[in-house]
């Protein structure tokens, strides 16, 4: 009788416990995945994606009317990288650790220099100074510096 007990509790707080996990898990998804309105709630809403193990912030962020771009900041490397699916294109920019610029000014730098064309420029050469994400996302196209 006293093992039957014994094993009831210990099952009963393992259920808690993995109760407990879920809800944690659950809140902290919650908590790095979160929408970001636009001033006024124009335009297409900015979503956040957080990776805690690469130090890294992805913002899907709208360019033009039908359009939108991926922007990661990559907090290890001191990194933001600027993809858009208009232009086949990635821009890079290197950040200081003490002065990170908001997403509004980031967006509107690589915008600008999209729009400015690449006459002149050379694009990124060695890939191997960018994060795993970064990577991936400008995988296919020239890397340009701003």
């Amino acid at each position: 009788m006293v093992v039957v007990a014994v094993v009831f509790l210990v099952v009963l707080v393992a259920a808690f416990l993995l109760l407990g996990l879920r809800l944690t898990e659950t809140h902290a998804e919650t908590v790095l995945r979160m929408s970001i309105e636009g001033l006024g709630a124009q335009g297409l809403p900015q979503h956040l994606s957080m990776s805690r193990k690469e130090r890294i912030g992805t913002f899907a962020v709208a360019e033009g009317r039908n359009s939108s771009a991926l922007l990661v900041y990559d907090y290890g490397k001191l990194l933001v990288s600027y993809r858009s699916w208009l232009h086949r294109v990635c821009f890079i920019t290197r950040v200081d650790e003490d002065n990170l610029p908001g997403l509004d000014a980031v967006t509107e730098v690589f915008q600008r220099r999209q729009g400015e064309g690449k006459a002149g420029a050379e694009p990124l050469a060695d890939r191997s100074i960018l994060g795993t994400t970064a990577n991936v996302l400008c995988s296919s196209v020239p890397i340009y510096w701003t």
